[in-house]
């Protein structure tokens, strides 16, 4: 099992280098799985919803850090 970790823990520059492993992970499962099928489908499923929760803490971030004049 992969190993759980807070996101709002690491730096920007980890979180941006986690995004990009997350989603060479996602397509490399889904191009495994197209070749052939892989034994736990969900695997994808729940990698793309990590890359989707690496990506809202990212958004926060830059929108905390530039907020939009008015």
């Amino acid at each position: 099992m992969k190993e759980r970790f807070d996101i709002k823990e690491l730096t920007t520059k980890e979180l941006e280098e986690k995004i990009a492993d997350e989603k060479n992970l996602f397509i490399r499962q889904r191009l495994n799985h197209a070749v052939s099928p892989l034994d736990n489908p969900n695997k994808i499923q729940k990698t793309r919803k990590e890359v989707a929760r690496l990506l809202t803490e990212l958004q926060a971030r830059k929108l905390n850090n530039n907020p939009k004049s008015k």
